[in-house]
């Protein structure tokens, strides 16, 4: 598993499952970036989401292969490339689809307020 602070990827079921019930606590923020190996906007996106976690450790930030775990990406209803989901307490509180940098960071900084602050996102 990765350090705090890190995007985790997740290879199984069974681990998706794991962090979902982790995240099932007060105010916790699960950032998930269902991805692929093929999706350019992927790539483009996936260093801004590190640098955003690296910022972030109270942030559980995810990252699916929608290749790889098929049957998560079907239950969660992904149809493309790159789809962000917001879970709070378990729950879905907001999604984006597409490599929208400025969007990511400030729906992140919108639902991450519950929890504890570890700074700005970006620097002035």
């Amino acid at each position: 598993m990765a350090e705090e602070g890190q995007v985790i990827s997740v290879h199984t079921v069974a681990a998706w499952k794991e962090f979902l019930d982790k995240g099932k606590e007060p105010n916790k923020l699960i950032v998930v970036d269902f991805t692929a190996s093929w999706c350019g906007p992927c790539r483009f996106i996936a260093p801004i989401l590190a640098d955003i976690a690296k910022r972030l450790p109270h942030v559980t930030f995810l990252k699916v292969d929608v290749d790889e775990l098929d049957s998560v990406s079907k239950e969660w209803e992904v149809e493309a490339m790159p789809t962000f989901l917001f879970l709070k307490e378990g729950n879905l509180v907001d999604k984006i689809v597409g490599a929208k940098k400025e969007e990511l960071q400030s729906i992140i900084t919108k639902h991450a307020s519950g929890a504890e602050k570890a700074g700005p996102l970006h620097s002035p």
